[in-house]
């Protein structure tokens, strides 16, 4: 499928647009629905910050950070479009998607819809959205790249074997 990174990003924005919007309409803020018990909650807040709750009350931070986030990334994907580096271009996709979804709440409300709540025990993870989920997982398959590609391009380590006079890994013409 061509350019299927911006796809990608479309998808994440109008699921995450689809289910803000939903929330809002459908739960007061503070109201919470049990969706899987005490493990998963739906719960309507609104963050004015950045990610799980940092930084409240930056909105124009957070606007000109996400334009040239958002910049950089179309830019780096034109660049690299042709690379066949799929898990890449498709954890950029989903980074775009996110950093938009966001984007558009901050700036046309200030604050942003969070709504998914999981709970581990004692432990009440921040409640987040499918933005910022979009955003985890694309910087999660970014980073799976960079492991490949630099395993790749440095060869695996098992490859390297001792060589006559000590010499690891490089031929001598004798």
């Amino acid at each position: 499928m061509k350019y299927y990174y911006y796809w990608l990003a479309v998808i994440v924005f109008v699921i995450d647009y689809v289910t803000k919007k939903w929330v809002e309409n459908s739960l007061t803020i503070g109201e919470t629905k049990h969706v899987l018990g005490e493990f998963f909650i739906l719960t309507s807040i609104r963050n004015k910050g950045a990610a799980f709750g940092i930084l409240q009350e930056q909105r124009i931070l957070f606007i000109l950070i996400t334009l040239v986030v958002v910049g950089g990334i179309v830019w780096y994907i034109t660049k690299n479009r042709h690379t066949g580096r799929g898990l890449l271009l498709g954890g950029l996709g989903l980074v775009l998607g996110g950093a938009l979804g966001n984007f558009l709440e901050r700036a046309l409300y200030g604050e942003v819809v969070d709504f998914l709540q999981f709970t581990f025990g004692s432990y009440v993870f921040p409640i987040f959205n499918i933005a910022d989920t979009g955003i985890c997982v694309g910087v999660g398959m970014i980073l799976l790249d960079t492991i490949l590609t630099t395993k790749q391009e440095n060869g695996d380590s098992n490859e390297r074997e001792d060589k006559p006079n000590g010499q690891q890994g490089h031929q001598f013409i004798q």
